[in-house]
């Protein structure tokens, strides 16, 4: 008698196609890749979602979806909401761990631009990050890290900007690491609107505090 075959769900069919995805580029990658990665049979794949296309818009669709729970997690996991929203960069400037890494990710963020389906979920994910980085901004207001007077509206689409700006001029110049990088960019863009206590903290504390997500 064969064994039954193994039972994957979609969080781990999506975590095995991320894993994959950050090997390989878009014309590169196959459903059957993604099954191996995932421990499936290709055959199982296009019966729970179709296609790869469909695949990558159904994780599109649970990217965007979950991005309110990564800023919670991240906040759980730092100190304050400056540091989180730090976090969050950081999270960010693991696209540029290598150039070749990054061109992946720019491969991706083509199809989901071109694709009516998949921007819709790249947009939604754009809404949902600018949203959250504007109440850990709040939240800075409120617990002092930030000036009162701070327009919260406008230096979250700034930090936005900054997050993904930076990354692409990382990749102008490729001067350290991607990483460095952007940690230089968000606390410029951070820096006119601390505190004067906040301030004093922030050129004293290690980037090395700032951390990821619980998993």
């Amino acid at each position: 008698m064969s064994p039954r075959p193994r039972k994957a769900s979609d969080a781990e069919v999506f975590a095995a196609a991320g894993r994959v995805m950050s090997r390989v580029g878009p014309t590169q990658l196959t459903l059957a890749e993604i099954a191996a990665e995932a421990g499936l049979t290709a055959g199982a794949l296009v019966q729970r979602f179709g296609s790869k296309r469909k695949l990558l818009v159904a994780l599109s669709n649970e990217f965007a979806a979950s991005t309110p729970v990564m800023f919670d997690e991240l906040r759980k996991a730092n100190d304050s909401p400056l540091e989180a929203l730090r976090a969050y960069a950081d999270c960010i400037a693991e696209m540029g761990s290598s150039p070749g890494a990054l061109a992946h990710h720019l491969s991706y963020l083509q199809a989901d631009i071109t694709d009516p389906d998949l921007r819709k979920h790249l947009k939604d994910h754009a809404r949902a990050s600018r949203a959250s980085m504007r109440a850990l901004l709040a939240e800075a207001v409120a617990l002092g890290e930030l000036k009162p007077d701070t327009d919260l509206d406008a230096l979250a689409r700034a930090a936005e900007v900054t997050i993904n700006g930076s990354l692409m001029t990382w990749a102008f110049y490729q001067d350290g690491t991607a990483l460095t990088w952007m940690r230089e960019d968000v606390d410029a863009t951070l820096r006119p609107h601390l505190s004067a206590a906040d301030g004093r903290r922030a050129r004293a504390a290690s980037p090395a505090r700032r951390r990821g997500p619980r998993h």
